[in-house]
């Protein structure tokens, strides 16, 4: 069985407070992003799950790798046979945009309906959680409202034109997910995220719907303000970093406004389909 998990991009991300057990609560609309891995899963040779991957460098051990730790899940609630795995990466890693939760949670979709195992996207969203904050929202991998942790999983919908474009830019910078949450500042005392979203059009978006991670960030790496300020000077309707970065993405509404960004390598632009 081939299947490609794609992307995900943060619409807003409010930090809302920290928690007692050291996590956020926070409030983000993620929406599925048209940039995609390849992820096969097969009937095992041998006795043993294995895992091999290509395309871009992964900085871990296949039994570290979030694809493993969802094989791994899923055989804590129900069994199945051993399976072999090729992963071709293509999404960039360390972006905020969520490409080894996608795996993770396409591996255990997968792997039910290969063997049948007849769970519902409850149950698989129960388990993906298990593994990683994201891993819920690409079971269901639709628009949707993400609150407490992230794990709660809430259809939402996006009022985006029909003909909106997305570009996504991943410069050479890494953000560690610690340092970002470090940073950064929570604040409850804000109207909800999903209210202003159904409330106001996409052109006033920018200014008011925004990420709370850039604040700390972008003093840091001032490379990645430049580029949300790039895509918004060539047309973006609104530009803003994903997750907690480094992938900065900006919305168009025609085609062919966005040209690469000098020096960025690494990026997409595509017609937004999931909305």
């Amino acid at each position: 069985m081939i299947v490609f998990p794609n992307a995900k991009i943060n619409i807003g991300l409010d930090i809302l407070r920290k928690r007692p057990d050291g996590y956020h609560d926070l409030e983000t609309v993620m929406i599925p992003a048209p940039w995609t891995d390849i992820l096969e899963i097969v009937p095992g040779a041998g006795p043993e799950d294995t895992l091999a991957c290509s395309g871009r460098s992964v900085a871990c051990p296949p039994e570290k790798n979030l694809v493993m730790k969802a094989v791994k899940a899923l055989r804590k609630i129900v069994d199945f046979p051993p399976v072999d795995i090729f992963l071709e990466k293509i999404i960039p890693d360390g972006a905020g945009l969520g490409g080894g939760s996608a795996d993770a949670a396409f591996t255990i979709s997968a792997i039910n309906e290969l063997f049948g195992l007849g769970l519902d996207k409850r149950n698989l969203a129960e388990t993906a959680s298990k593994v990683g904050a994201d891993c819920p929202f690409f079971i269901y991998n639709e628009p949707a409202l993400c609150t407490g942790t992230g794990t709660t999983i809430t259809q939402f919908h996006i009022k985006l034109p029909h003909e909106a474009h997305i570009a996504i830019i991943k410069p050479d910078i890494s953000v560690p997910t610690a340092q970002a949450y470090a940073g950064v500042t929570p604040c409850d005392n804000r109207a909800p995220l999903a209210g202003v979203l159904s409330e106001i059009p996409i052109e006033e978006w920018q200014g008011t719907v925004g990420n709370d991670f850039e604040a700390s960030i972008f003093p840091i790496h001032p490379g990645i303000a430049e580029i949300k300020e790039e895509l918004l000077r060539q047309g973006a309707i609104y530009a803003a970093m994903s997750g907690s970065g480094s992938a900065v993405y900006g919305i168009f509404l025609k085609d062919g406004l966005f040209k690469p960004l000098p020096g960025c390598n690494c990026y997409l632009y595509k017609k937004l389909e999931k909305v």
